[in-house]
């Protein structure tokens, strides 16, 4: 039987910190029989240069990344074990790489994609994604969102005309209902609910896309991010903001889409969970 593949994204804010927490939690899924065959992450918080591919390497992982000093950066590991036998190094591993929107001038690194052949199973294109946060309504932040949002929503249009099966994975700093967020009446003016942005994520679906999380039943008050200040995790006051999104092709093939939250429980974790889908041949 051919075995799935498993995708998953991860805010691990400050890899550099969190680093054996995503060694735990891929040795945890592979204990388990539940392999991670690509894992999406951000906030990485370190430059090229420090990332651990070594470490990375030793777990059975080859990684491609997107770092910038201090803040932001995006990555792309994959599990040796599941890829296509063509993929002997990174140049073969990921295929077709774009770092940043192309066509939008951008210090901050937030977008990595590339193509992906694992055993079995036809190619996908995944899209590392760490979406500003914008910081308030009346912020130059919000504004740069709102165009870094408009500038992806024209480079996804492109990207799924030459690939079917796309996935966008990561933080989209967007909560896409009020039923992602704990307590509504406590964000009505603030960013990650603001119509703007609850718009420009509906648009992404339009392009055809799909909320892989809620292809599924879910439990209610289901959440990927927590505030780490008045015991967020705790009272579970939290918002789902981390994403799986799907092209038409892939969602035909998706089986199963959850939030992992066992690792926000370990000392000193992220603010947010893993976020897993799984993509059957």
């Amino acid at each position: 039987m051919t075995e799935s593949v498993r995708i998953a994204a991860w805010n691990v804010n400050s890899l550099k910190v969190r680093l054996p927490q995503v060694l735990k939690w891929l040795e945890a899924q592979h204990q388990a029989k539940r392999p991670i065959d690509a894992l999406c992450l951000q906030e990485l918080k370190l430059t090229d240069e420090n990332f651990p591919h070594q470490a990375l390497e030793k777990a059975g992982y080859s990684s491609l990344v997107a770092g910038q000093k201090t803040y932001n950066g995006v990555a792309i590991i994959v599990r040796r074990a599941a890829l296509a036998p063509t993929a002997t190094d990174l140049a073969t591993t990921f295929l077709k790489p774009v770092r940043n929107i192309p066509n939008y001038v951008d210090d901050q690194q937030r977008i990595l994609a590339a193509t992906v052949c694992f055993k079995n199973i036809q190619p996908i294109r995944l899209i590392s994604a760490y979406f500003p946060n914008g910081q308030s309504l009346d912020s130059d932040k919000f504004v740069y969102k709102l165009s870094w949002l408009q500038a992806l929503e024209n480079w996804l249009k492109q990207e799924l005309s030459e690939n079917q099966r796309l996935a966008l994975l990561g933080d989209f700093n967007i909560a896409p209902s009020d039923s992602d967020v704990h307590d509504p009446s406590k964000w009505v003016g603030q960013n990650l609910v603001s119509p703007q942005e609850r718009d420009a994520f509906a648009r992404l679906i339009k392009l055809g896309m799909h909320d892989s999380f809620r292809m599924f039943e879910q439990t209610p008050k289901a959440f990927s991010w927590w505030d780490y200040r008045m015991m967020g995790f705790r009272r579970n006051a939290g918002m789902r903001i981390d994403h799986i999104l799907l092209s038409n092709a892939l969602k035909e093939k998706c089986e199963m889409s959850i939030i992992d939250k066992e690792p926000r429980t370990w000392d000193q974790p992220s603010d947010h969970a893993p976020v897993v889908a799984q993509i059957k041949p």
